[in-house]
């Protein structure tokens, strides 16, 4: 049994991100620890003051803890802090700089406890991406390797404004079998406790298997 698992298309922390609050609900708190890993050269801390801000407006409050560099996920001091959240939130950015980050590290290890026995764990765009495996690579549609919280399961965020070339190199070079799977922006694709999958917010979820559209039974 796990916490859930929110895979967000991008744009969190918006109007039409109604399933923040279901989220937080299932977190059982009112706080939220976000990780702007992703965006470590893309302003982080403009991140978080968005999430603060929607969050505020959910009567939830936004901690959040300076990992950044390779050094900073093997830094101890941020290990209680991962224990203690209920609801953790991987903002977007670069999936390649967080993989580098957080892969084989005691945060990683943290973060994958929490959501074992019970948090909420979420990840909007390229924290979302990156914690599937295999790891589409947003510079070209190649599959490489994630994090592998989600396994058997390639994800394309943003899917609604995605390369149209890039996806379909993503499709031809999967391997049979594996679903990949396009989140439109402020839409999440969610997998509760019990294993099902369910589809929130304000865009859609496709599922395509061997190059063709299906649905969501096909996700492990």
């Amino acid at each position: 049994m796990s916490g859930t698992l929110a895979l967000v298309g991008g744009d969190a922390w918006c109007p039409g991100c109604s399933f923040d609050q279901d989220l937080l609900t299932a977190s059982g708190g009112t706080h939220v620890l976000v990780l702007a890993t992703a965006a470590a050269y893309e302003h982080p801390e403009r991140a978080i003051q968005t999430a603060e801000a929607w969050f505020a407006a959910l009567g939830a409050t936004v901690g959040s803890l300076p990992i950044f560099t390779r050094p900073d996920a093997l830094e101890a001091t941020h290990l209680g802090h991962i224990a203690e959240a209920r609801f953790i939130y991987l903002a977007d950015g670069s999936p390649m700089h967080l993989r580098a980050v957080l892969k084989n590290s005691p945060v990683w290890d943290a973060i994958v406890t929490a959501w074992r026995e019970g948090a909420v764990l979420a990840g909007s765009g390229s924290g979302a991406m990156v914690l599937c495996d295999p790891l589409v690579d947003p510079r070209g549609g190649a599959l490489t390797l994630g994090l592998g919280l989600q396994e058997r399961m390639a994800l394309i965020p943003h899917h609604d404004t995605w390369s149209h070339e890039k996806e379909k190199r993503t499709l031809k070079i999967a391997p049979r079998g594996l679903p990949i799977v396009g989140i439109d922006e402020r839409t999440a694709l969610l997998r509760h406790p019990d294993g099902t999958w369910q589809v929130a917010g304000a865009g859609r979820v496709t599922v395509f298997v061997d190059g063709e559209p299906t649905d969501l039974s096909a996700l492990p």
